[in-house]
């Protein structure tokens, strides 16, 4: 019978492929960090309620065309994300004076208020995640993980 081989736990070989399974090990951490932040905190959010909210706090009076094209999510789903923030009131529209068709979209006070606990929890992640690390430290491996962005998109 031939041997069986066990690619998930073997060691690191050091190659190039290794660096992309480190990359994939921190955004697994990351993620379930933020999911059971999100979970076990006060506010009832789920991971996209999060992602919209953060995208129309950084770009008040953006449509939902605009959320389409930038997270390449369906537009039927990110339809029925908006419908809920905006029932829960946690987002406000107003009709694009342009375009009446369109609604430009906004964080309610209460939307912003929920948008800044939620910003604070990802900085808090984002500190532990670097915790002893130098400032140049942390520069350099932003550097390294944009170099590995760009390659990354020369191949796209």
């Amino acid at each position: 019978m031939p041997k069986s081989f066990d690619i998930v736990n073997q060691k690191s070989s050091g190659q190039d492929d290794d660096v992309l399974e480190a990359i994939h090990a921190v955004m697994h951490l990351y993620r379930s960090q933020k999911y059971k932040a999100l979970r076990d905190g006060p506010h009832d959010v789920t991971h996209m309620d999060s992602k919209v909210l953060g995208f129309f706090g950084r770009r008040p009076g953006a449509t939902q065309s605009d959320l389409a094209q930038q997270s390449g999510r369906d537009k039927a789903q990110l339809a029925r994300l908006i419908k809920g923030l905006r029932d829960r009131g946690l987002l406000a529209a107003e009709a694009d004076e342009a375009d009446r068709r369109n609604l430009r979209l906004s964080l309610t006070a209460e939307g912003a208020a929920l948008q800044r606990s939620l910003q604070q929890e990802a900085k808090r992640l984002s500190t532990t995640a670097v915790a002893g690390f130098s400032a140049q430290e942390v520069q350099a491996l932003k550097a390294l993980l944009d170099r590995v962005k760009r390659n990354l998109d020369t191949e796209a």
